[in-house]
């Protein structure tokens, strides 16, 4: 890194490239969760729901790189291992071994909402102090808020029909 981007950083380096290094790690193994997910998922909207895990994998992808580029940019070096990733992860790795789809979603929104908490804060460290990363992060952070979203609303979607179809079937006793 340059001596001028070392001078903004000040005394937060070592800080940043750990916060960073935890960060690559849950990127990795928020990609391998949802990837596998995707593979394994049973259920209803199964395919509606793979196409959502398939989307999230090639996101969380896409912040491993992100967040290996500027640990490099500040001097640092990512994980080499993914056995590394374990000792590192903030938000852990939920292996999809119930692959009914609910149990998918629900795995996948509770690494979102720690993915979320996990970026907030680097925000906090890196405010007014590294605008590189600070941006960075700030993108990674949309995307994280909106697969959120996109699970949440997958799970009102299941639920809607189930309802639809419990009131369906009551309907139809009653026809009877």
């Amino acid at each position: 890194m340059g001596t001028k981007g070392i001078e903004i950083l000040g005394g937060n380096v070592e800080e940043i490239k750990t916060l960073l290094e935890k960060a690559y790690a849950d990127e990795w193994l928020a990609y391998y969760q949802y990837w596998l997910g995707a593979k394994v998922a049973k259920g209803p909207m199964r395919e509606g729901v793979m196409a959502e895990l398939n989307q999230h994998a090639a996101d969380e992808l896409r912040h491993a790189g992100m967040v290996a580029d500027r640990i490099i940019q500040i001097g640092g070096t990512p994980a080499l291992s993914p056995k590394k990733w374990y000792d590192l992860t903030n938000c852990g790795y939920d292996e999809p071994a119930d692959p009914y789809v609910r149990v998918l979603l629900d795995q996948n929104i509770k690494g979102e909402q720690c993915a979320i908490t996990t970026y907030k804060n680097i925000l906090d460290v890196t405010k007014e102090k590294d605008f590189v990363t600070y941006n960075m992060v700030l993108q990674i952070l949309q995307d994280e808020v909106e697969h959120e979203e996109d699970l949440q609303a997958l799970l009102e979607d299941m639920d809607s029909m189930v309802c639809l179809l419990y009131t369906s079937d009551a309907a139809d006793e009653e026809d009877s």
